[in-house]
Parts: structure tokens; C-alpha cells; sequence
């Protein structure tokens, strides 16, 4: 059986714990590999490869930087359909998806090729008499990041590429479920040039993990993952003196307003909340009807969840690939029936669903429920899998009030074709990333991706920006020449004169 090793110094590092986890391909549910799981000595030394790493790369120049992640960029575009083929495997998701997570995670590494202009410096000349003052952003030295199942690829370049080309090394802890994708990248970036120790990667449990959040020598830690997770990681973190950005969970809502195209929003629910069988903190997993809406959007929905074709990803006739595990696909499937049992109608139950062939597979049909409530647990917990909820309300304001009510404010929808409403609903909805008419409303890479409330645990969100704040730390410098007039004693607060 093929076993996924760490990347530590610049080349593959078999584990000596003797710790294994199961890697499973979820079209099957066969145990395909096994990836070795880093003790907490295994963790810092990949963390002291990163700061002897840190010593030229901290230093290096901006050209030499950029130079290696142009060269980057074009392998990952190069092997593209090979990290979306790993992805498939160990994830589940169809190839297509995987090619799109792909593609968004080079949308990063290309805004990190113009490090140069995000690293832009302040000047003020003359602030007092020749006195000057500058402000100058910094690497902070080794930074490290923990990552997701759902994206095993896109998310890791939502992080190292702009923390390395802000001149800081990195230590990636990606999911266990999906390991092959991430070593894959480090692969391309020693490929690509980057120096032995700039990125290493440790695969591991809550051990790893804990060794990461505790070392003393990590100045922070990227996160994206569960609510819960997320309050651990920033809480731990943070207690040991880290910069944290903590990214969390989701109950995302999509508002239809009366107005609204129906056929785009039923389209777009679809698309939303059963798009890699649910598993995204992005997907729509309510949608809020308003008045009238309810009953003729429900038909369109079923409508076309009844034609969507479930299947293996590496099959291109599949749109909908199976959840990651079977213990997962059976805590979806819970949330389905305990519906029924409170109270919700059941207008499509995918809880049984099986495909020819691979009946070991981890597989869930699409669900949809009509008439959930805010007490439902269908509707208070996160389900990340292919159920969509239905709550109907009649006003606008009843609707603004169930979603800004929600403890989670990650991304939100609205559906009309009122641009004041649409208006309205943009300053009033408490969530960090809105929707008008769009149901995923992911920022491009140049933005901030990042939520409200418990969908986001620390200041700064991810890449954009905020990524290249959270990768660097501010310096301010006044700057004299001495000049003959100059000196003389003065024990009074300094004045700009």
C-alpha cells in the first residue's frame, strides 16, 4: 500500500512514529493508501528547516521571489489535471470541480507574483525639519497553516503562496483524509526553485496539530476549517502568543424575494447546495423564501434535482460525487430523517441512494425539505452534505431577521430584481461575503475571502489584502541626517517643527 511521507527540507521524509491513517478513495470505500502521522518532533523539525530557511529567504529579494513563483504558477497550470485527478481520488469530487478548485487556487499564486507592488512601502518627507518618516511591512519568519478536507488543494495556495512571497518559510498541515494533493504542490514548488525548507509539509492528527499551535517558534497559524476546530485553534494560538486567522463553519442563506427569476434561482440553488455533494463552507444549505416564492421554487428545484446524475468523479458523465467517508455520509443521512421526525416535509430524500458497481461507496442522494424551522436541527446545525432546507417567511424583514439571528455569518445570497432591496439587503445582512444573484459569491483572489460572527475567529481574513497583513507586520522609521544646527539638549515631548 503506497504511504503518503512528509516534505521537510525540500524532499519526501518517511515518518518514524510508526502512526498511520487510512486514506480512502469515497467512490469505493476501499483503503487505497495510508499517510504517516507526524509525532510532535517530527512537527519542529520541519519547523527548524523553515527558520534555517528563513535566514536567506527573509532576505531575498523581491525579483528572486517572484521570479520562483512565475516559474510556480506555470507548473501547477502544466499538472493541473494531474492535482485535479488526486483530488478525485482521495476526496470524491468530480474532475471538473476539481479542476475549478485548481484554477481558484492559482488565482492566489498569481496575485502572489505581485508581491512587488502589495509590499509598496509609505513615505513622508520634511515631517519635521529634515525629518522623514516610513512605514515598511516585514515577513514575520516561520508561519504555518492547517487545512481542510473539502479543498485539498485550493486552500493550501489560499496560504503558502503569499506567505512565501512576503518572504516568510511555511509549514503545511494538510487534511489526513486528502493528503496527495499538497504533496503534489510541494513537489512543483522545489521544482519551480523554491529553497529546501521555504514550504514543508507535516501530515498528522491533533498531535501535529497541537505541535504546530504550541511551538515556540511559529509566529502564526492559518486555519480553515469546522466552527468548533476554529475556536481551538484561535484560543490555543493565541495563548501561545500566534497571530490567528481562523476560518469556521457555515449555514449559508439564499433570500428569494418575489421578484426574483425563479429559473435562476432554482438553478442557482442547485448548483449551490449540492455542488461537491455539499462539502464547502461557501455552499447554500437554506434558502429563504419570501411570501408566494416557496411552492413554485420547490417545483423548480425538484424539478432539476431529479435529473442530476451521482456518480463517481473520475466518470464525466457524474455532476455529484460521494461524501468523503461512511461515517460522514451517515450523520447526513441523520439529519434527513430526524426532519421527518420534527416536523419538516421531506420533499426529496437522497438517504438511500446506492450506484451500480461501487455499493461500498460513500454515497448520498440529493435532499430537500420543505417547511424547516429555525429549531429544527436541520436548520441549526452545519450538515455539510447535499441537504437544502426551505424556511418560509413572509416579509422581507422577517427573512433579515432568521438570517442575521444565525450564529454564522460566512456568505449569504439574495435573488431580485430590485436593486434597492438588493441595496438594502448588502448593508443590513450581517455576513462577511453577499451574493446579488450570485449564490457563491467566492471573492477573487485580489479580495478577501473571510466571514462574520463564528464563521471567522481572529482580525484579518484570507489572501487578498488581509492575506498579505496577516503574512507581515508593520514598521515605522524616522529618519535625521545630522546637520550642523543640529543637536542641543531637550527633555520636552518631541513637536513636528
Amino acid at each position: 500500500m503506497k504511504t503518503i511521507s512528509h516534505w521537510i527540507g525540500g524532499k519526501p521524509v518517511e515518518g518514524v512514529s510508526g502512526n498511520y491513517g487510512p486514506v480512502y478513495n469515497p467512490a469505493t470505500g476501499a483503503q487505497e493508501k495510508q499517510v504517516a502521522f507526524a509525532s510532535a518532533e517530527e512537527v519542529d523539525a520541519a519547523v527548524r528547516a523553515a527558520k534555517e530557511a528563513f535566514k536567506e529567504w527573509g532576505t531575498s529579494s523581491l525579483a528572486k521571489r517572484t521570479s520562483v513563483l512565475f516559474r510556480y504558477r506555470e507548473l501547477i497550470d502544466a499538472h493541473r489535471d494531474e492535482i485535479a485527478q488526486l483530488i478525485t481520488a482521495e476526496h470524491g469530487k468530480v474532475h471538473s470541480d476539481a479542476l475549478g478548485e485548481v484554477a481558484r487556487g492559482l488565482e492566489i499564486v498569481e496575485l502572489a507574483c505581485g508581491i512587488p507592488e502589495k509590499l509598496k512601502g509609505e513615505l513622508s518627507t520634511q515631517v519635521s525639519t529634515r525629518v522623514d518618516v516610513a512605514a515598511i511591512r516585514q515577513s514575520l519568519g516561520v508561519v504555518a497553516g492547517i487545512t481542510p478536507f473539502n479543498f485539498p488543494a485550493m486552500v493550501p495556495m489560499w496560504m503558502f503562496p503569499l506567505a512565501v512571497a512576503c518572504g516568510n518559510t511555511f509549514v503545511l498541515k494538510p487534511s489526513e483524509k486528502v493528503p496527495s494533493a499538497a504533496f503534489k504542490l510541494a513537489e512543483l514548488a522545489a521544482e519551480a526553485g523554491l529553497p529546501d525548507g521555504v514550504l514543508n509539509i507535516v501530515n498528522g492528527d491533533k498531535v501535529a496539530v497541537d505541535a504546530i499551535l504550541e511551538h515556540p517558534d511559529i509566529a502564526a497559524v492559518s486555519f480553515v476549517g469546522s466552527t468548533p476546530i476554529a475556536k481551538y485553534i484561535h484560543t490555543t494560538g493565541t495563548a501561545n502568543g500566534k497571530r490567528v486567522q481562523a476560518l469556521g463553519g457555515a449555514k449559508n442563506h439564499m433570500l428569494v424575494l418575489p421578484d426574483a427569476d425563479l429559473d435562476l434561482a432554482a438553478d442557482s440553488a442547485i448548483n449551490a447546495a449540492y455542488g461537491s455533494a455539499g462539502e464547502r463552507c461557501m455552499a447554500i444549505s437554506v434558502v429563504v423564501a419570501v411570501g408566494d416564492t416557496a411552492d413554485p421554487l420547490i417545483g423548480k428545484i425538484k424539478e432539476r434535482a431529479d435529473k442530476l446524475r451521482i456518480g463517481p468523479g473520475d466518470d464525466p458523465a457524474s455532476e455529484m460525487g460521494p461524501l468523503i467517508t461512511k461515517v460522514h455520509r451517515d450523520k447526513v443521512a441523520s439529519y434527513v430523517t430526524g426532519a421527518a421526525a420534527q416536523g419538516a416535509d421531506v420533499v426529496i430524500d437522497g438517504t438511500g441512494y446506492t450506484v451500480e458497481g461501487y455499493e461500498d461507496g460513500h454515497w448520498i442522494g440529493v435532499s430537500l425539505l420543505d417547511n424547516v424551522t429555525p429549531e429544527m436541527d436541520a436548520y441549526r446545525d452545519e450538515i455539510f452534505g447535499p441537504v437544502l432546507s426551505v424556511v418560509r417567511v413572509e416579509t422581507y424583514e422577517q427573512a433579515i431577521e432568521l438570517m442575521n439571528n444565525s450564529p454564522w455569518g460566512n456568505g449569504t445570497a439574495i435573488f431580485t430584481r430590485d436593486g434597492g432591496a438588493a441595496r438594502r439587503f448588502q448593508l443590513e445582512v450581517e455576513a462577511g461575503m453577499v451574493g446579488v444573484n450570485v449564490p457563491i459569491p467566492v471573492p477573487v483572489g485580489y479580495h478577501s475571502f473571510g466571514g462574520w460572527k463564528d464563521s471567522l475567529f481572529g482580525d484579518h481574513h484570507i489572501y487578498g489584502n488581509d492575506g498579505v497583513h496577516f503574512y507581515t507586520r508593520g514598521k515605522v522609521v524616522t529618519t535625521r541626517w545630522p546637520d550642523p544646527s543640529d543637536g542641543g539638549i531637550n527633555l520636552g515631548f518631541p513637536s513636528n517643527h
